[in-house]
């Protein structure tokens, strides 16, 4: 339960800070946008980072049956590097940011067995009532990542439609 409190912080303390620092100073320090994928940043390099250090435990996240388990932990790991580093590239947030999305989804399988088997990393070991904490997370995550990804990214791209005045 630790990580997702960890990554909870993680994901709203730059959005945090650049609200308080433009509070005190009266000056616009980042874009909300930016702000916020400062958070994803954050969040997948954590993750990321989780994928080398806790390889073991994570590969036995996946069901026996999946082939090169210990190799696909690594692989995703580097993938959440790439897109921790590509989701600040602004013209890279929309399709970055689809991505996130779409793994995370795809991950939600692999927490549900997680949980059902009680695999001692990060709150699985708890068992199905984890999923009760878990789910909910994935859902902040996703929401975040379409807010500030994708959301404001198509918004700030989207030409303005004022009419010239005679």
């Amino acid at each position: 339960m630790t990580t997702l409190a960890i990554m909870l912080g993680l994901l709203v303390s730059p959005m945090s800070l650049v609200l308080l620092f433009e509070r005190i100073t009266r000056r616009k320090l980042l874009s909300r946008s930016t702000a916020g994928c400062l958070g994803i940043t954050l969040v997948f390099l954590m993750t990321g980072i989780g994928h080398f250090v806790l390889t073991k435990p994570m590969s036995e996240m996946l069901p026996p049956w999946v082939p090169g388990r210990v190799s696909l932990v690594y692989l995703t790991g580097l993938i959440e590097f790439a897109a921790a580093a590509a989701i600040l590239v602004v013209s890279m947030r929309p399709l970055v940011g689809w991505g996130l999305i779409l793994m995370l989804v795809a991950f939600l399988p692999v927490n549900i067995y997680a949980a059902l088997q009680h695999v001692e990393l990060g709150g699985h070991e708890s068992g199905p009532i984890y999923l009760l904490i878990r789910v909910p997370m994935q859902a902040i995550l996703i929401g975040w990542i379409w807010w500030f990804a994708i959301r404001s990214t198509s918004h700030s791209s989207q030409p303005s439609h004022q009419t010239a005045t005679s």
